[in-house]
């Protein structure tokens, strides 16, 4: 399993965190979604070889939270 940390720009509404962690809680091989809405930080756990990070930073941008930074580990 890997960690991926996206940066976003800051969430404006409590709903913001639920459409990030539902989209993207049901990519295959995601196995948790935490969004911090105070950090504008996402936090994936996710398995590379059914996902890719970009893969789930696009799913972030396409939800209209652009993804300023990632860190993978």
């Amino acid at each position: 399993m890997s960690l991926a940390t996206y940066s976003t720009e800051p969430f404006t509404c409590p709903s913001c965190i639920k459409k990030i962690e539902t989209a993207v809680g049901r990519l295959d091989g995601v196995d948790g979604v935490d969004v911090g809405f105070n950090s504008s930080r996402v936090k994936v756990n996710f398995d590379e070889a059914q996902v890719s990070a970009e893969a789930i930073g696009k799913i972030i941008n396409d939800l209209g939270y652009p993804v300023l930074k990632t860190k993978v580990k």
